[in-house]
């Protein structure tokens, strides 16, 4: 099979329609992050099951991050069109159960249905775009979508709490609805259907056996709150489970006629070390969200609310980065540049986070999330549009779904690094007068005597230093990874031509710098 022209024959404004579809699709996805986490109290207060409160969202994380490979390999044998409308029917259906839901669990396990739409939203909108786009001009587009994360994260917090207050928390996944039919109507007018020539036979023995590697490791991370210890009989067990999944996966993967991740992609040293700067990337952004809002709230005193302004800092730094890093890929056709700087940045704004003093301005805290902020998008376009320039066409959605997946996989196991390096701060600290510090909250916080209070935040602020100081050092993995990349110059547009050979040639052409 040869694959077909970069753009599919599409006019320039077509596809810039086809990609407003994408973006909303993916703002639904990422808009309901947000309102869930401000929404959550109200949930527990009428279910009960405080214990289970992390899983609403370790569900969600664990099937999109299971199924992310999967999507990838679909959109390939299949076709990209329905693989993505399924997936966003799925979300839809899913956000419509977790709105009828009776119970704790009965909303944890719809969650974790929402998740498996998710996961194929995330990779199918990014091996689209590398249908619709030349690698240079698709860096510019890919930079829009930091529009459409800094819009949920801005609004998001907010329209959670107003929403759950006088709607009722249901209608935060009822809305869906409506936004999930407008998104799968544009695609089905406007994205044409290219069904490749390759014989769809689906790895199902390889997908199983990658989605039981990544639960063992996902659930092993959670083993605290599951099993009371990580070193209790069934989260030791769980790594086992994790290895022999994975050598499994590997011999599976070396026989198998289609398999989920081609093994030959890591025959290119760029693709393994693109994964493991996506793995650090999650680590640094998507596993730094809840930690910075409890910082603020326990560090500085600030209501919920309040705080949460301080993530316009963040995500308006998360939008001049990528939208910078977009401009100059496209313009110089060099990512590898903008990955080191960004995380050059990142560690230098994490480690001043790591030495704030208790009472610094809040100017200087905003400044430093914000940069922050800016050193995520600097670097989130690098590991995908790499991924996709090392593959062969043939094989752009598993690398897409690969690279999301470590990024998701490496968010997962960061939250876990951080939280047990908290807890263990924690756990260890008193204050007379303040009760247990790990079940601290800031309403009981806002009510203590100043000088607790003020024991407390000191007491806060040391424990957030180390976990501030664990992000330097996923960071700096990152760019040690980063640094060892091959230098790649990214072919310059060039308009489709008739000929096959040039087809082929097209979107996966690069001239190798160095």
């Amino acid at each position: 099979m040869q694959p077909g022209p970069v753009g599919l024959g599409l006019s320039h404004r077509r596809r810039k329609v086809i990609f407003c579809f994408l973006m909303l699709s993916m703002f639904m996805a990422s808009l309901d992050n947000q309102v869930v986490s401000t929404a959550l109290p109200t949930i527990v207060g009428e279910f009960g099951a405080i214990e289970r409160f992390g899983w609403v969202g370790s569900a969600y994380l664990l099937a999109q991050s299971a199924i992310m490979p999967v999507y990838g390999k679909l959109g390939d044998l299949f076709g990209r069109k329905y693989v993505m409308m399924f997936a966003v029917a799925l979300f839809t259906l899913g956000s419509v159960v977790c709105g009828l839901a009776w119970s704790m669990e009965s909303l944890i396990a719809a969650r974790a249905f929402q998740g498996l739409g998710a996961g194929g939203i995330m990779v199918s909108i990014f091996s689209i775009n590398a249908d619709l786009f030349e690698p240079r001009e698709r860096a510019r587009y890919q930079s829009f979508s930091s529009l459409v994360l800094m819009a949920s994260g801005s609004v998001g917090p907010t329209l959670g709490g107003t929403m759950s207050q006088y709607l009722g928390w249901r209608s935060i996944f009822l809305v869906n609805l409506p936004i999930g039919a407008v998104a799968l109507v544009g695609l089905l007018l406007l994205l044409p259907y290219r069904r490749p020539e390759r014989q769809p036979r689906i790895d199902y023995l390889g997908a199983l056996t990658l989605a039981v590697a990544i639960a063992g490791i996902v659930l092993w991370a959670d083993s605290q709150s599951l099993f009371g210890s990580l070193t209790a009989a069934p989260a030791l067990a769980l790594p086992v489970i994790s290895v022999v999944a994975l050598a499994l996966w590997l011999r599976i993967e070396r026989r198998a006629p289609e398999p989920i991740i081609p093994l030959h992609l890591f025959g290119d040293r760029n693709f393994a070390l693109l994964l493991i700067v996506g793995a650090t990337s999650g680590g640094i952004a998507i596993g730094m969200v809840n930690y910075h809002a409890l910082f603020l709230q326990m560090t500085t005193g600030l209501s919920p609310a309040s705080a949460g302004l301080f993530f316009i800092a963040v995500t308006g730094g998360i939008t001049m980065g990528s939208l910078t890093a977009g401009r100059l890929i496209s313009t110089t056709g060099r990512y590898k540049p903008w990955m080191v700087l960004g995380l050059c940045l990142a560690m230098c704004c994490l480690l001043g986070l790591s030495v704030l003093p208790l009472h610094a301005p809040f100017w200087v805290v905003a400044v430093l999330l914000m940069g922050q902020g800016m050193a995520i998008g600097l670097g989130q376009q690098g590991p995908v549009i790499g991924a996709q320039i090392s593959a062969p066409r043939a094989d752009v959605g598993a690398a897409t779904g690969a690279v999301t997946l470590t990024r998701m996989g490496g968010a997962s196991l960061a939250i876990s690094i951080y939280g047990a390096i908290l807890s263990d701060r924690l756990m260890h600290a008193t204050v007379q007068g303040a009760g247990k510090l790990a079940e601290m909250t800031p309403e009981r916080m806002a009510a203590l005597a100043p000088s607790v209070r003020e024991a407390v935040s000191a007491t806060f602020r040391d424990a957030f230093s180390w976990v501030y100081l664990a992000a330097v050092g996923v960071a700096a993995v990152g760019l040690l990874a980063a640094a060892a990349l091959r230098p790649v110059l990214l072919a310059p547009n060039q308009p489709a031509q008739p000929s096959d050979s040039v087809r082929a040639e097209l979107g996966t052409s690069v001239a190798r710098a160095g």
